[in-house]
């Protein structure tokens, strides 16, 4: 498994609010059948302002480019683009890999039908 870290920072004139409205109620609904293993979205309340970081699991780094190819494809994620690319002043994202002892080494088990087009 592998966990992908993906951390955002908003333009100041940005509403956090209306971003994560955005998100909530048309980015996720499209990402989570495709991406599978949603393991989170977080925003911060110390440090680095206006940032989210959020945490997608795969079962290794073909998985996540086959699923994210998939998601590059679908018309409701590209119309919530559309609306939040705008938002993002910079973007980082990280392959994390679990150690030997870590609680999270395997992908996590999802409510609702697994994607099985792709595995």
């Amino acid at each position: 498994m592998v966990v992908e870290e993906r951390t955002y920072v908003l333009h100041t004139s940005v509403s956090l609010a209306e971003y994560l409205r955005i998100y909530e109620t048309e980015g996720l609904p499209a990402q989570k059948p495709i991406l599978g293993g949603f393991l989170g979205y977080f925003v911060t309340e110390f440090g680095t302002q206006n940032q989210l970081v959020h945490l997608w699991a795969y079962a290794d780094l073909e998985d996540r480019r086959a699923r994210r190819a998939r998601l590059a494809g679908n018309a409701q994620w590209q119309g919530c683009l559309a609306k939040i690319r705008p938002m993002i002043m910079t973007m980082e994202n990280r392959i994390l890999y679990p150690t030997s002892f870590s609680p999270i080494r395997e992908l996590p088990v999802t409510t609702g039908q697994p994607d099985t087009a792709l595995a």
